[in-house]
């Protein structure tokens, strides 16, 4: 629904409410590090803004700067949507690509950190596919822009924005959850709903274990009651399970783990069937690569391509849905899906469910930009509602 400038004053009103004051100057790396005012801060801001794009009202506040923006995986969404949140604020993109930089002739990351950011106010990076390199990359980054700043070598302090790591894939989650709350109406509508997030059959290797564990690791924070389902093997991290049952605890709500789809799905309001590798095959994934191992990789392929296959009734059918809340649960994914007829011969979700809910899972994608810009926001304003109100004043035209 279209919000109109009493809408937008109602939401500033609401943001100054909200502590904020850690979020600036700061990295956003995983949801369960930041408050619950942090969470609903980006939530805020990110409907504001989105607000003020629907009025026409620019949210420009940068005049100049860059967005850097690191990809170390194969992304379109994500991509775009980090372009489009930098562009809604004023900032130029720049894609580092690595091949063609002076990494490929050793450089460190360190020196590669403080060169892309002479001008940038924000990196954002996509790490996933290796365990225990993601985040510590990310990481590295940080530390390195951080002491540039300190040292006086960068005027400021870039930002950095995890746009995916190997343990969490906080911009996605984010833009899942806005997407729920809108759904049933507000953030007040959330505590008792049941989420079934579940394993799902796909004919590809090594997807990585973010999004589940972004999912078990936010919506818990809500008082919902979130089941994990996978087949054995298929386990996601402990550490992250343990974050979720101490949110599930401190909110109300409620956290397992069941061996089924079907139970996962019953009486759910809520589905999100999503393949993911094991950790232990993403850890192994991970050991080889360091050891340049490309041999045993291809074979650690094989079994794990193969062990996948026993599981092809993992797939989110039309008769499943039926077994959701009143046969009407939404569905959700963080896309692209594997669709059974359309993208390969058997997938994640059957072609009819898929095509069924295709509005609302674009509408589940369209909140990213919005959650990636708000982020942004939040860490280069000291007083954000401050700022967000004299851009309502201003109401400078987006479009001229």
């Amino acid at each position: 629904m279209a919000r109109d400038k009493g809408d937008i004053k109602r939401m500033i009103e609401e943001l100054k409410a909200l502590d904020t004051h850690r979020m600036y100057l700061n990295d956003f790396f995983h949801t369960w590090k930041e408050s619950d005012d942090e969470l609903a801060a980006v939530f805020k801001v990110a409907e504001i803004l989105r607000g003020m794009r629907e009025n026409n009202i620019s949210a420009k506040v940068f005049d100049s700067g860059l967005g850097i923006s690191i990809f170390r995986d194969n992304s379109t969404r994500t991509r775009f949507s980090f372009a489009s949140a930098c562009n809604l604020l004023g900032l130029e993109v720049q894609d580092l690509d690595e091949k063609v930089s002076q990494i490929a002739h050793g450089e460190t990351v360190r020196e590669t950190a403080n060169m892309v950011s002479f001008m940038a106010d924000v990196i954002g990076i996509r790490d996933d596919m290796y365990i225990g390199k993601g985040y510590t990359y990310m990481k590295s980054v940080a530390d390195a822009v951080d002491q540039g700043y300190k040292d006086g070598i960068l005027e400021q302090r870039p930002t950095l924005v995890n746009l995916q790591c190997d343990i969490d894939h906080p911009t996605q989650c984010m833009a899942d959850l806005l997407h729920v709350i809108n759904h049933f109406g507000g953030v007040d509508k959330l505590k008792g709903k049941k989420v079934a997030m579940t394993w799902a059959y796909s004919p590809s290797y090594g997807k990585p274990l973010s999004v589940p564990q972004g999912v078990i690791g936010l919506f818990t924070r809500f008082g919902m009651d979130v089941v994990l389902a996978h087949p054995e093997g298929y386990d996601v991290m402990g550490d992250v399970e343990e974050v979720a049952k101490k949110n599930a605890a401190a909110s109300g709500g409620s956290y397992k783990k069941v061996a089924s789809m079907e139970e996962a799905f019953k009486d759910a309001d809520i589905v999100y069937p999503k393949s993911w590798a094991p950790f232990a095959v993403m850890e192994e994934r991970t050991k080889l690569v360091g050891e340049g191992k490309f041999d045993e990789l291809k074979d650690l392929e094989k079994r794990c391509l193969e062990n996948n296959a026993r599981f092809k009734n993992w797939t989110c059918t039309e008769e499943l849905m039926k077994t959701t809340k009143d046969g009407k649960a939404l569905y959700m994914h963080c896309l692209p899906a594997d669709i059974t007829g359309v993208s390969c011969k058997e997938g994640e979700v059957e072609a009819s469910v898929f095509d069924r809910y295709l509005d609302p899972l674009y509408k589940e994608a369209s909140y990213k930009p919005y959650v990636i810009a708000a982020m942004i926001f939040l860490a280069k304003f000291k007083d954000p509602s401050s700022k967000l109100q004299t851009l309502l004043d201003r109401a400078q035209p987006r479009i001229l």
